[in-house]
Protein backbone atom coordinates (compact mmCIF):
# COMPACT_ATOMS: atom_id res chain seq x y z
CA UNK A 1 0.00 0.00 0.00
CA UNK A 2 1.38 3.41 -0.99
CA UNK A 3 1.21 5.44 2.21
CA UNK A 4 2.51 8.62 0.61
CA UNK A 5 -0.12 8.48 -2.15
CA UNK A 6 -3.00 8.38 0.30
CA UNK A 7 -1.42 10.93 2.62
CA UNK A 8 -1.11 13.34 -0.31
CA UNK A 9 -4.85 12.94 -0.81
CA UNK A 10 -5.44 13.61 2.90
CA UNK A 11 -3.39 16.80 2.56
CA UNK A 12 -5.41 17.89 -0.47
CA UNK A 13 -8.56 17.51 1.60
CA UNK A 14 -7.02 19.29 4.59
CA UNK A 15 -6.30 22.42 2.56
CA UNK A 16 -10.01 22.84 1.86
CA UNK A 17 -10.38 23.98 5.46
CA UNK A 18 -8.00 26.92 5.04
CA UNK A 19 -9.46 30.06 6.52
CA UNK A 20 -12.43 28.26 8.08
CA UNK A 21 -11.00 26.10 10.87
CA UNK A 22 -8.61 28.44 12.71
CA UNK A 23 -7.44 28.41 15.44
CA UNK A 24 -7.81 24.67 14.86
CA UNK A 25 -5.49 22.92 12.39
CA UNK A 26 -6.30 21.89 8.84
CA UNK A 27 -6.67 18.10 8.82
CA UNK A 28 -7.65 15.58 6.15
CA UNK A 29 -8.42 11.87 6.41
CA UNK A 30 -8.76 8.99 3.95
CA UNK A 31 -10.06 5.46 4.67
CA UNK A 32 -8.67 2.69 2.46
CA UNK A 33 -9.92 -0.91 2.39
CA UNK A 34 -8.86 -3.60 -0.08
CA UNK A 35 -6.94 -0.94 -2.05
CA UNK A 36 -10.07 1.18 -2.44
CA UNK A 37 -10.90 4.54 -0.89
CA UNK A 38 -14.16 3.99 0.99
CA UNK A 39 -14.29 7.28 2.86
CA UNK A 40 -12.83 10.79 2.87
CA UNK A 41 -13.21 13.80 5.09
CA UNK A 42 -11.64 16.99 6.34
CA UNK A 43 -12.14 19.47 9.14
CA UNK A 44 -14.55 21.93 7.53
CA UNK A 45 -15.12 24.58 10.17
CA UNK A 46 -14.04 25.46 13.70
CA UNK A 47 -16.30 23.77 16.24
CA UNK A 48 -17.57 21.15 13.78
CA UNK A 49 -16.63 17.49 13.37
CA UNK A 50 -13.00 16.62 12.72
CA UNK A 51 -11.56 15.02 9.61
CA UNK A 52 -11.58 11.43 10.87
CA UNK A 53 -15.20 11.65 11.98
CA UNK A 54 -16.33 13.13 8.66
CA UNK A 55 -14.46 10.38 6.80
CA UNK A 56 -16.06 7.66 8.93
CA UNK A 57 -19.52 9.19 8.66
CA UNK A 58 -19.21 9.29 4.89
CA UNK A 59 -17.69 5.83 4.47
CA UNK A 60 -19.41 3.57 1.93
CA UNK A 61 -18.90 0.50 4.10
CA UNK A 62 -17.57 -0.61 7.48
CA UNK A 63 -14.09 0.68 8.31
CA UNK A 64 -13.23 -2.48 10.23
CA UNK A 65 -9.93 -3.89 8.98
CA UNK A 66 -9.17 -0.77 6.95
CA UNK A 67 -6.22 1.62 6.95
CA UNK A 68 -7.11 5.13 8.05
CA UNK A 69 -4.87 7.99 6.97
CA UNK A 70 -4.94 11.26 8.89
CA UNK A 71 -2.58 14.20 8.41
CA UNK A 72 -2.43 15.09 12.14
CA UNK A 73 -2.53 12.90 15.25
CA UNK A 74 -6.14 12.22 16.30
CA UNK A 75 -7.22 14.21 19.35
CA UNK A 76 -7.59 12.33 22.63
CA UNK A 77 -9.32 14.94 24.80
CA UNK A 78 -12.70 16.59 25.04
CA UNK A 79 -12.69 20.07 23.49
CA UNK A 80 -15.24 21.48 21.07
CA UNK A 81 -15.94 17.87 20.04
CA UNK A 82 -15.45 14.42 21.63
CA UNK A 83 -12.07 12.65 21.22
CA UNK A 84 -11.59 11.33 17.69
CA UNK A 85 -9.38 8.51 18.94
CA UNK A 86 -12.35 6.90 20.73
CA UNK A 87 -14.30 6.68 17.48
CA UNK A 88 -11.27 5.27 15.69
CA UNK A 89 -10.82 2.54 18.29
CA UNK A 90 -14.52 1.68 18.10
CA UNK A 91 -14.50 1.16 14.32
CA UNK A 92 -11.59 -1.35 14.60
CA UNK A 93 -9.28 -0.41 11.71
CA UNK A 94 -6.27 -2.62 11.16
CA UNK A 95 -3.93 0.34 10.86
CA UNK A 96 -3.79 4.11 11.31
CA UNK A 97 -1.23 6.19 9.40
CA UNK A 98 -0.50 9.64 10.86
CA UNK A 99 1.31 12.46 9.12
CA UNK A 100 2.64 14.19 12.22
CA UNK A 101 2.08 14.33 15.96
CA UNK A 102 0.03 17.09 17.58
CA UNK A 103 2.22 19.39 19.74
CA UNK A 104 -0.70 20.25 22.01
CA UNK A 105 0.40 18.96 25.46
CA UNK A 106 -3.06 17.45 25.91
CA UNK A 107 -2.55 15.30 22.80
CA UNK A 108 1.20 14.97 22.02
CA UNK A 109 1.44 11.21 21.59
CA UNK A 110 -1.57 10.29 23.73
CA UNK A 111 -3.76 9.59 20.72
CA UNK A 112 -1.07 7.33 19.28
CA UNK A 113 -0.68 5.54 22.61
CA UNK A 114 -4.40 4.83 22.89
CA UNK A 115 -4.50 3.35 19.39
CA UNK A 116 -1.54 1.09 20.09
CA UNK A 117 -2.91 -0.09 23.45
CA UNK A 118 -6.03 -1.19 21.63
CA UNK A 119 -4.08 -3.37 19.22
CA UNK A 120 -4.15 -1.02 16.25
CA UNK A 121 -0.99 -0.75 14.18
CA UNK A 122 0.22 2.85 13.95
CA UNK A 123 2.64 4.46 11.50
CA UNK A 124 3.76 8.04 12.19
CA UNK A 125 5.71 10.51 10.06
CA UNK A 126 4.46 9.96 6.52
CA UNK A 127 5.08 13.23 4.61
CA UNK A 128 5.66 14.77 8.01
CA UNK A 129 7.36 17.93 6.77
CA UNK A 130 4.45 18.79 4.47
CA UNK A 131 1.90 17.93 7.16
CA UNK A 132 3.61 20.34 9.53
CA UNK A 133 4.06 23.01 6.86
CA UNK A 134 0.35 23.41 6.08
CA UNK A 135 -0.34 23.96 9.78
CA UNK A 136 2.58 26.25 10.62
CA UNK A 137 0.20 28.85 12.08
CA UNK A 138 -1.48 26.30 14.35
CA UNK A 139 1.81 24.76 15.44
CA UNK A 140 3.22 28.11 16.56
CA UNK A 141 -0.02 29.25 18.19
CA UNK A 142 -0.72 26.07 20.15
CA UNK A 143 2.80 25.99 21.56
CA UNK A 144 3.45 29.68 22.25
CA UNK A 145 -0.01 31.29 22.32
CA UNK A 146 0.97 34.09 19.97
CA UNK A 147 -0.10 34.36 16.32
CA UNK A 148 1.92 33.41 13.28
CA UNK A 149 2.85 36.69 11.57
CA UNK A 150 2.96 37.08 7.80
CA UNK A 151 4.34 40.27 6.23
CA UNK A 152 3.06 41.06 2.75
CA UNK A 153 3.81 43.94 0.44
CA UNK A 154 3.83 44.77 -3.26
CA UNK A 155 6.81 46.68 -4.62
CA UNK A 156 8.34 47.86 -7.86
CA UNK A 157 11.45 46.17 -9.16
CA UNK A 158 13.52 48.97 -7.63
CA UNK A 159 12.01 48.33 -4.19
CA UNK A 160 9.31 51.00 -3.81
CA UNK A 161 5.89 50.43 -2.24
CA UNK A 162 4.76 53.92 -3.27
CA UNK A 163 6.03 56.88 -5.26
CA UNK A 164 7.63 59.91 -3.62
CA UNK A 165 4.12 61.42 -3.33
CA UNK A 166 2.79 58.30 -1.55
CA UNK A 167 0.77 57.04 -4.54
CA UNK A 168 0.61 53.23 -4.71
CA UNK A 169 -2.50 52.18 -6.66
CA UNK A 170 -1.80 49.92 -8.30
CA UNK A 171 1.70 48.49 -8.11
CA UNK A 172 0.59 44.88 -8.54
CA UNK A 173 -1.51 43.24 -11.25
CA UNK A 174 -5.17 42.13 -10.85
CA UNK A 175 -4.17 38.45 -10.42
CA UNK A 176 -1.78 39.45 -7.63
CA UNK A 177 -4.52 41.45 -5.91
CA UNK A 178 -6.83 38.43 -6.01
CA UNK A 179 -4.00 36.41 -4.49
CA UNK A 180 -3.69 39.02 -1.74
CA UNK A 181 -7.39 38.68 -0.97
CA UNK A 182 -7.02 34.90 -0.68
CA UNK A 183 -4.22 35.56 1.80
CA UNK A 184 -6.60 37.70 3.83
CA UNK A 185 -9.14 34.88 3.94
CA UNK A 186 -6.43 32.48 5.11
CA UNK A 187 -5.54 34.65 8.13
CA UNK A 188 -7.53 35.41 11.27
CA UNK A 189 -6.63 39.10 11.28
CA UNK A 190 -5.09 41.76 9.06
CA UNK A 191 -2.92 44.51 10.53
CA UNK A 192 -2.07 47.97 9.19
CA UNK A 193 -0.84 51.26 10.58
CA UNK A 194 -2.74 54.53 10.59
CA UNK A 195 -0.51 55.84 7.81
CA UNK A 196 -1.88 53.21 5.43
CA UNK A 197 -5.44 54.11 6.40
CA UNK A 198 -4.88 57.84 5.91
CA UNK A 199 -3.14 57.45 2.53
CA UNK A 200 -5.13 54.59 0.95
CA UNK A 201 -8.44 54.42 2.89
CA UNK A 202 -8.56 50.60 2.41
CA UNK A 203 -11.46 48.28 3.22
CA UNK A 204 -9.21 45.27 3.96
CA UNK A 205 -11.87 42.71 3.06
CA UNK A 206 -11.95 39.72 0.70
CA UNK A 207 -14.07 41.34 -1.98
CA UNK A 208 -12.20 39.69 -4.87
CA UNK A 209 -12.54 36.08 -3.69
CA UNK A 210 -14.99 33.86 -1.85
CA UNK A 211 -14.09 33.66 1.83
CA UNK A 212 -14.45 35.14 5.27
CA UNK A 213 -13.29 38.62 6.19
CA UNK A 214 -10.48 38.74 8.76
CA UNK A 215 -10.56 40.93 11.85
CA UNK A 216 -9.18 44.32 10.76
CA UNK A 217 -6.64 45.81 13.16
CA UNK A 218 -5.36 49.37 12.95
CA UNK A 219 -2.43 50.69 14.98
CA UNK A 220 -3.22 54.33 15.74
CA UNK A 221 -1.48 55.66 18.85
CA UNK A 222 -3.34 58.99 18.88
CA UNK A 223 -6.58 57.93 17.13
CA UNK A 224 -6.11 60.13 14.09
CA UNK A 225 -8.43 57.92 12.05
CA UNK A 226 -11.34 59.82 10.45
CA UNK A 227 -14.77 58.47 11.35
CA UNK A 228 -15.52 58.30 7.63
CA UNK A 229 -12.72 55.78 7.00
CA UNK A 230 -13.96 52.75 5.07
CA UNK A 231 -12.36 50.39 7.57
CA UNK A 232 -14.82 51.67 10.20
CA UNK A 233 -17.89 50.97 8.10
CA UNK A 234 -20.05 47.82 7.78
CA UNK A 235 -18.95 46.22 11.04
CA UNK A 236 -21.56 43.53 10.49
CA UNK A 237 -19.47 42.35 7.53
CA UNK A 238 -15.98 42.75 9.00
CA UNK A 239 -15.03 43.75 12.53
CA UNK A 240 -12.38 46.37 13.27
CA UNK A 241 -10.12 46.62 16.32
CA UNK A 242 -8.46 49.98 16.93
CA UNK A 243 -5.21 49.62 18.88
CA UNK A 244 -4.14 52.83 20.57
CA UNK A 245 -2.40 54.27 23.64
CA UNK A 246 -3.04 56.58 26.57
CA UNK A 247 -2.22 59.46 24.20
CA UNK A 248 -5.41 58.79 22.22
CA UNK A 249 -7.95 61.52 21.53
CA UNK A 250 -10.55 60.89 24.25
CA UNK A 251 -13.40 62.34 22.22
CA UNK A 252 -12.54 60.06 19.29
CA UNK A 253 -12.29 57.10 21.68
CA UNK A 254 -15.81 57.76 22.91
CA UNK A 255 -17.13 58.18 19.37
CA UNK A 256 -15.65 54.87 18.27
CA UNK A 257 -17.08 53.07 21.28
CA UNK A 258 -20.50 54.60 20.57
CA UNK A 259 -20.33 53.10 17.08
CA UNK A 260 -19.59 49.66 18.50
CA UNK A 261 -15.97 49.64 17.33
CA UNK A 262 -13.68 47.94 19.82
CA UNK A 263 -10.61 49.79 21.05
CA UNK A 264 -7.57 48.35 22.80
CA UNK A 265 -5.23 50.59 24.79
CA UNK A 266 -1.66 49.30 25.01
CA UNK A 267 1.55 50.69 26.50
CA UNK A 268 4.22 52.27 24.34
CA UNK A 269 7.85 51.29 23.98
CA UNK A 270 10.74 53.65 24.69
CA UNK A 271 10.59 54.65 21.02
CA UNK A 272 7.04 55.89 21.54
CA UNK A 273 5.56 53.15 19.36
CA UNK A 274 2.86 50.72 20.43
CA UNK A 275 4.37 47.67 22.15
CA UNK A 276 4.15 45.01 19.41
CA UNK A 277 5.16 42.15 21.71
CA UNK A 278 2.29 43.03 24.00
CA UNK A 279 -0.06 43.31 21.03
CA UNK A 280 0.78 39.82 19.79
CA UNK A 281 0.27 38.33 23.25
CA UNK A 282 -3.09 40.08 23.51
CA UNK A 283 -4.16 38.77 20.11
CA UNK A 284 -3.09 35.26 21.09
CA UNK A 285 -5.22 35.44 24.23
CA UNK A 286 -8.18 36.19 21.95
CA UNK A 287 -7.61 33.03 19.92
CA UNK A 288 -6.12 34.79 16.91
CA UNK A 289 -3.66 32.30 15.48
CA UNK A 290 -2.46 34.20 12.40
CA UNK A 291 -2.00 37.83 11.39
CA UNK A 292 -1.36 39.25 7.92
CA UNK A 293 0.52 42.56 8.01
CA UNK A 294 -0.04 44.77 4.96
CA UNK A 295 1.89 47.86 6.04
CA UNK A 296 3.01 50.45 6.13
CA UNK A 297 6.76 50.56 6.11
CA UNK A 298 7.03 51.50 9.80
CA UNK A 299 5.16 48.41 11.04
CA UNK A 300 6.92 46.09 8.59
CA UNK A 301 10.29 47.44 9.71
CA UNK A 302 9.48 47.27 13.43
CA UNK A 303 8.33 43.66 13.23
CA UNK A 304 11.48 42.67 11.37
CA UNK A 305 13.72 44.60 13.74
CA UNK A 306 12.16 42.86 16.76
CA UNK A 307 12.21 39.41 15.11
CA UNK A 308 8.45 39.05 15.47
CA UNK A 309 7.59 37.98 11.92
CA UNK A 310 7.53 34.41 10.60
CA UNK A 311 6.73 34.71 6.89
CA UNK A 312 7.42 37.30 4.21
CA UNK A 313 5.58 37.51 0.90
CA UNK A 314 6.94 40.04 -1.58
CA UNK A 315 4.99 40.77 -4.75
CA UNK A 316 7.43 42.29 -7.24
CA UNK A 317 5.97 44.18 -10.18
CA UNK A 318 7.94 44.78 -13.41
CA UNK A 319 7.93 48.54 -12.86
CA UNK A 320 10.51 51.19 -12.00
CA UNK A 321 9.37 54.23 -10.02
CA UNK A 322 12.64 55.83 -8.96
CA UNK A 323 12.76 57.68 -5.66
CA UNK A 324 9.86 56.73 -3.41
CA UNK A 325 8.82 54.93 -0.24
CA UNK A 326 10.76 51.78 0.66
CA UNK A 327 9.08 48.65 2.02
CA UNK A 328 11.65 48.30 4.79
CA UNK A 329 13.22 51.20 6.63
CA UNK A 330 16.26 51.54 8.88
CA UNK A 331 17.28 48.29 10.58
CA UNK A 332 20.71 49.53 11.72
CA UNK A 333 22.42 46.68 9.86
CA UNK A 334 25.96 47.72 8.97
CA UNK A 335 27.33 44.48 7.49
CA UNK A 336 25.91 41.74 5.28
CA UNK A 337 26.87 39.20 7.91
CA UNK A 338 24.15 40.65 10.12
CA UNK A 339 21.47 40.88 7.41
CA UNK A 340 18.15 39.20 8.19
CA UNK A 341 18.12 35.75 6.62
CA UNK A 342 15.23 34.27 4.66
CA UNK A 343 14.43 30.86 3.20
CA UNK A 344 12.61 31.03 -0.13
CA UNK A 345 9.72 28.56 0.06
CA UNK A 346 8.04 29.31 -3.29
CA UNK A 347 8.69 31.58 -6.26
CA UNK A 348 6.03 31.91 -8.95
CA UNK A 349 4.14 34.26 -11.28
CA UNK A 350 0.80 36.00 -10.89
CA UNK A 351 -0.08 37.98 -13.99
CA UNK A 352 2.99 40.07 -14.79
CA UNK A 353 4.28 39.94 -11.22
CA UNK A 354 6.79 37.74 -9.44
CA UNK A 355 5.78 36.45 -6.00
CA UNK A 356 8.40 35.34 -3.49
CA UNK A 357 7.02 33.43 -0.51
CA UNK A 358 9.66 33.04 2.19
CA UNK A 359 10.21 32.29 5.88
CA UNK A 360 12.49 34.14 8.27
CA UNK A 361 15.50 32.05 9.09
CA UNK A 362 15.87 31.47 12.84
CA UNK A 363 16.83 28.62 15.18
CA UNK A 364 13.88 26.85 16.80
CA UNK A 365 15.13 27.75 20.26
CA UNK A 366 14.59 31.47 19.58
CA UNK A 367 10.83 30.98 19.23
CA UNK A 368 8.76 33.00 21.62
CA UNK A 369 7.76 31.20 24.84
CA UNK A 370 4.19 31.15 26.06
CA UNK A 371 3.57 33.83 28.70
CA UNK A 372 3.59 32.18 32.16
CA UNK A 373 0.10 33.46 32.95
CA UNK A 374 -1.36 32.13 29.70
CA UNK A 375 -1.56 28.32 29.99
CA UNK A 376 -1.93 26.34 26.81
CA UNK A 377 -5.60 25.45 26.38
CA UNK A 378 -7.03 22.81 24.05
CA UNK A 379 -9.04 24.28 21.20
CA UNK A 380 -10.18 21.29 19.19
Amino acid sequence: MNDEFYMKRALQLARKGEGWVSPNPMVGSVIVKNDRIIGEGYHRKFGEAHAEINALNGAKESAEGSTIYVSLEPCSHYGKTPPCVERLVACRPKRVVIGTTDPNPLVAGRGIGILKRNGIEVTVGVLEEVCREINESFLKFIQFRIPFVTLKYAQTLDGRIATSTGHSRWISSPPSRRFAHRLRHAHDAILVGIGTVLSDDPELTVRLVRGKNPLRIVLDSRLRIPLTARILQEQDQAKTLMVTTDHADRKKLSQLNDRGIETLILPVESSGRIDLNRLLRELGSRGIASVLVEGGSGILTALMAQDLADRLIAIIAPKISGRGIEAVGQLNITSMGKAIGLVFRKIYRKGDDLIIDSRFRRPAETSHPAPPDKPIIPLR
